[in-house]
């Protein structure tokens, strides 16, 4: 999945989630879109990887490209520093609920990603799409109305 597609994932998600909580939104909803780039910091082309090229490079010389970035063992390694280091309980909900919905997107994907890392096994849905095809396209409009419907009550609610 490309870039936008993600980042509307992750909002997606954010204010989904942000309906059964009460976590702030908008600190859900911040924190949920760097969740949902932060994965592709293995791929030096992505958003992510463009701003930090260097440690974006470093990752993917040790792990290669949606291996350790996209696996369980990743999400509860960030929970668990997270939570070491005291980070706001809204802040580590968004990132989490944002990698979440990058792993489910990259999984709609024909190449999967490495869900049980270090295991060699990819993890993908029974149907997928390319990255940047028109099914991606599809999605993305999909995810941008669940963003409308899941934010209606939220934006009201600030004004």
């Amino acid at each position: 999945m490309t870039g936008k597609t993600h980042i509307t994932g992750g909002i997606a998600a954010s204010l989904a989630f942000a309906q059964i909580t009460n976590y702030d939104p908008v600190v859900l909803l911040i924190s949920g879109v760097a969740g949902a780039i932060l994965p592709d910091i293995c791929h030096g082309g992505s958003k992510i990887g463009r701003t930090f090229p260097v440690l974006s490079k470093v990752v993917n010389k040790l792990f290669g490209h949606r291996t350790f970035t996209h696996s369980l063992l990743f999400l509860v390694l960030m929970a668990v520093l997270l939570n070491a280091f005291g980070v706001d309980e809204a802040v580590t909900a968004g990132l989490l609920v944002g990698m979440a919905s990058h792993y489910v997107l990259d999984m709609a994907t024909k190449n999967g990603i490495k869900l049980f890392f270090p295991l060699k096994m990819t993890v993908r849905f029974p149907v997928t799409t390319t990255t940047g095809g028109t099914v991606e396209y599809l999605v993305f409009a999909a995810l941008s109305v669940l963003v409308v419907y899941f934010g209606y009550d939220i934006f009201l609610s600030y004004f």
